[in-house]
């Protein structure tokens, strides 16, 4: 799909690139053998260690409850290996119906949506993900690198760090401490939010203090209606790297992604925001699941000069997109509008 059209500004042509879905998509699909995974595969966080990159994806099974699944690639787009069990379950109380869980992709509660993080190069992994209780909050686990690699699937105890009267999700971990601290963004609309912490650890009880603005919408924007964050930033030479999930009001059925560029020591600075979304549901994999016309991101990541970005395709399947980096970064930087400093793509 083409996400840039040729400009002209100051005499100097902008260079065209395309944003390529996978032939192989999608990715990953349900497994009618498995119970626990028959209905939906969906909204994958991934990681690279080495050169393997490494899904956490969410299924929904026979009994309707979301757990997260794995599976690996050597190449980023072929699956060469997949558990044929659950790697991770949030625990609820099955006897309560869970109505935002539901709205938010079908199950009647569990873990949902999983981010994960390596920071810097702490020998631990950290996994945001919306944890459907008798709530919809955000919950934090961890393991040991080495525990994950060998697939011993040796998790921290959860802990919720988003308040019990509030509705979160979407909260991501910057992969690298920034000035000192760890950062966990929480909110991006209506500005951008960021927790800094000494720890990522939690005491039982303690949470972050987020707001959103559900009735915030930008004037004049295909983005008037912003979501929240998708996969964890990836730190670029122009900035982090964030692609966020968002709607437009004279096209409400549809749930696309756009991508803006933070400051790198001050990341509630939004330095560069694409002006049109870089991925809008348009195959039929994109259309024909539980939900229809919703591209979900939850993981990307750089390998060999590419940008992949994995995305829940309708709800029901995990897909793949990418393109050259360098390529996407000079689009999204070379155009300026006066004042709001907000890139043309």
């Amino acid at each position: 799909m083409k996400i840039l059209k040729k400009y002209v500004a100051k005499k100097k042509k902008i260079k065209m690139f395309d944003f390529i879905r996978s032939e192989e998509n999608p990715i990953i699909s349900p497994d009618h053998a498995s119970g626990w995974e028959t209905r939906q595969t969906f909204n994958s966080g991934v990681i690279q260690l080495g050169d393997k990159i490494h899904f956490i994806y969410r299924a929904i099974g026979d009994d309707g409850i979301s757990r997260l699944g794995y599976a690996a690639s050597n190449d980023g787009i072929r699956i060469d290996e997949r558990s044929p069990y659950p790697i991770y379950e949030h625990r609820i109380n099955y006897s309560v119906f869970n109505y935002h869980s539901f709205a938010s992709g079908g199950s009647f509660g569990g873990a949902e949506d999983p981010r994960i993080v390596q920071v810097a190069e702490e020998n631990k992994l950290y996994m945001t993900y919306t944890a459907c209780g008798e709530g919809l909050r955000v919950g934090l686990a961890a393991i040991r690198t080495e525990d994950f690699l060998q697939k011993r699937w040796k998790w921290s105890s959860s802990r919720l760090i988003s308040a019990s009267d509030e509705v979160h999700k979407n909260w991501v971990i910057f992969p690298e401490k920034i000035n000192g601290k760890y950062a966990i963004l929480h909110s991006i609309c209506p500005e951008i939010s960021i927790a800094y912490r000494d720890s990522l650890e939690f005491q039982e009880g303690e949470y972050i203090q987020s707001y959103y603005d559900g009735s915030f919408r930008r004037a004049n924007c295909w983005d008037n209606w912003i979501r929240g964050a998708g996969a964890p930033p990836l730190k670029t030479r122009a900035g982090w790297l964030l692609f966020y999930h968002a709607m437009d009001s004279d096209d409400p059925d549809k749930y696309k992604v756009g991508a803006m560029l933070l400051d790198l020591n001050d990341p509630t600075k939004i330095l560069y925001r694409a002006k049109k979304p870089i991925l809008i549901p348009e195959k039929n994999y994109e259309y024909n699941g539980f939900k229809a016309g919703v591209i979900y991101v939850c993981g990307a990541i750089i390998k060999n000069g590419r940008l992949l970005v994995y995305y829940g395709a309708a709800d029901s399947y995990v897909s793949v997109a990418y393109a050259n980096l360098d390529e996407f970064l000079g689009a999204l930087t070379t155009l300026e509008e006066p004042q709001l400093k907000e890139k043309i793509t």
